[in-house]
C-alpha cells in the first residue's frame, strides 16, 4: 500500500513539474510577444544607426500630416511597414526617392521677446507638393512671416501661402520665379480683400476695422527645398542664409527703404523715405516691401525677390529667420552656431524654458514639434533655440523666429 502511495505521489510530482514547465514556457512566450509589440510600437520614433555608428537614419514619426499640417493618428499598418523598411540594412535601390527627401531634418523656435504681442508666424510643410506630376521628387516648404500692426496678416500667410505656391507650381510652366511672384500677388490680394470684409475678431488688437486694418502687413520669406535646389522668395526684411562649407551665403536681400534701388523705386512712384529713428516709407514703415499695408501702396510692394540655388555636397544648413534675429546676430555668427550644433560639438542645451514653450504655442507651434505637426530634429531644434536665446541675450527688441534646416546628406 505504501509503495502504491509513493507511486501516486511521484506521478503527481512529475505531472506538477511538467505543468510548471509548460506554464513557464507559455509565460516566456507571452513576454516575448509583449516585447515584440513594444519594440514595434517605438521603432518608428527611435533613430537607428548602423554597426559602425557613422550613418544615422532619418526619424519617422507615427503620425501622418495633412496638407494643412494637422495630425492624423494612429499610424496605419502601411506606415509601420514603411518604418521597418526604412530601417533595413539594404534599402531597395528602385524606390523613387530617399528618406531625407521625405522628411528633412529641421528645427524651429519662435518667441515674443520684449514685444507686448506676438506677431510672427511660422509655417513648415514637408513634402507639400511635387514640381510636376511626371516626377516623384518631393518639395518641402519653410516660411517665416513677421507681422506688423497686428498678427492676422502673418497668420493668414501661414495658412494660405504654401497652398498658393502649390497651385501655381501645378498650373504654370514658366518656372520658379513666375510661380513665386504670382503666389505672393495672390496672397496680397486675398489679405486686402479679407481686410475689406471687416470681419471683427476678438483676438486682433486692430479689431479688423478700417482704417486700422489697412495699416497691417507682414514680411514674408519662404524657402522651397528639393533634392537638388533651394528656392527662396523674400518680401520684406526677414532673411534666408545658406551655410555652405562653414561660410554664410545670403539667399535674400533685406528690403530696406534706403536700399538704393528701393529708394529709387519709391521716389519714382511718388513716395518719400523719411528718417524717423531709421529709414521709413512716408515716415511709417521700416521696410519697402510687404504683404498687406494697403494704405502705403504703391510705395510698398508685394513683389518678392526670388533666388534659385543649386544644392551641393558642401551645404550644411539653411537658416530662415525674422529680423528679430538678424538685427543683432550677423550671418557669420548664425552660421557658426548652427553648424556647430549640427556637428554635435556644442554643449548640451539648457532645458526649454516655459516662456519659450509658451511663445512657440502662441506662434502655432505645439511643444516638441514643428508648425506642421511633424516632430523636429533634436540638433536642428538646439540650433534654432540657441540662436533665439542669443538674440534675446543681445537685447533684440522684436519677436524672434528661427528655422534651421539640415541640408547635409550624410546625416
Amino acid at each position: 500500500m505504501a509503495e502504491i502511495f509513493r507511486g501516486v505521489v511521484s506521478e503527481n510530482e512529475a505531472s506538477s513539474t511538467s505543468c510548471e514547465l509548460s506554464s513557464r514556457i507559455a509565460r516566456r512566450r507571452r513576454m516575448e510577444i509583449r516585447r515584440l509589440r513594444f519594440v514595434a510600437g517605438v521603432a518608428s520614433t527611435e533613430t537607428e544607426a548602423d554597426d559602425m555608428g557613422t550613418h544615422k537614419k532619418q526619424k519617422l514619426q507615427v503620425y501622418s500630416t495633412t496638407r494643412s499640417g494637422s495630425n492624423i493618428s494612429p499610424c496605419s499598418r502601411d506606415c509601420q511597414n514603411a518604418v521597418e523598411n526604412c530601417g533595413a540594412e539594404h534599402p531597395d535601390e528602385n524606390k523613387p526617392f530617399e528618406i531625407d527627401q521625405l522628411f528633412p531634418k529641421f528645427g524651429v523656435a519662435s518667441v515674443c521677446g520684449r514685444r507686448r504681442d506676438m506677431e510672427d508666424a511660422v509655417a513648415i510643410h514637408p513634402s507639400f507638393c511635387r514640381k510636376d506630376q511626371e516626377t516623384t521628387t518631393e518639395l518641402h516648404f519653410f516660411g517665416v512671416y513677421d507681422g506688423h500692426g497686428c498678427s492676422h496678416v502673418a497668420v493668414k500667410c501661414k495658412e494660405r501661402l504654401h497652398e498658393l505656391v502649390k497651385e501655381e507650381l501645378g498650373g504654370i510652366k514658366e518656372g520658379w520665379k513666375s510661380a513665386m511672384e504670382r503666389s505672393f500677388r495672390r496672397m496680397d490680394k486675398e489679405v486686402i480683400a479679407w481686410n475689406q470684409g471687416m470681419e471683427v475678431r476678438a483676438n486682433c488688437k486692430c479689431e479688423m476695422q478700417t482704417p486700422e486694418c489697412d495699416a497691417v502687413g507682414s514680411a514674408a520669406v519662404v524657402a522651397v527645398v528639393s533634392p537638388d535646389k533651394i528656392v527662396v522668395a523674400n518680401c520684406g526684411d526677414s532673411r534666408a542664409v545658406l551655410c555652405r562649407n562653414g561660410k554664410p551665403l545670403p539667399l535674400s536681400s533685406d528690403h530696406k527703404p534706403d536700399r538704393p534701388d528701393e529708394l529709387n523705386r519709391i521716389e519714382n512712384a511718388g513716395g518719400r523715405v523719411i528718417y524717423w529713428d531709421c529709414p521709413r516709407v512716408l515716415g511709417v514703415l521700416a521696410m519697402s516691401r510687404a504683404i498687406g499695408d494697403n494704405y502705403l501702396k504703391p510705395y510698398v510692394s508685394c513683389e518678392p525677390e526670388v533666388t534659385i540655388m543649386d544644392r551641393t555636397a558642401e551645404d550644411d544648413c539653411l537658416i530662415i529667420a525674422s529680423d528679430g534675429l538678424w538685427d543683432v546676430v550677423s550671418n557669420e555668427t548664425a552660421c557658426v552656431v548652427a553648424r556647430t550644433c549640427l556637428r554635435g560639438k556644442g554643449h548640451a542645451p539648457a532645458p526649454c524654458s516655459p516662456r519659450l514653450v509658451e511663445n512657440n504655442e502662441a506662434a502655432g507651434i505645439p511643444a516638441g514639434s514643428s508648425a506642421s505637426g511633424e516632430m523636429s530634429d533634436k540638433a536642428c531644434s538646439e540650433a534654432s533655440m540657441l540662436l533665439t536665446k542669443m538674440a534675446l541675450a543681445r537685447h533684440s527688441t522684436d519677436n524672434v523666429s528661427v528655422v534651421v534646416v539640415n541640408l547635409r546628406k550624410d546625416t
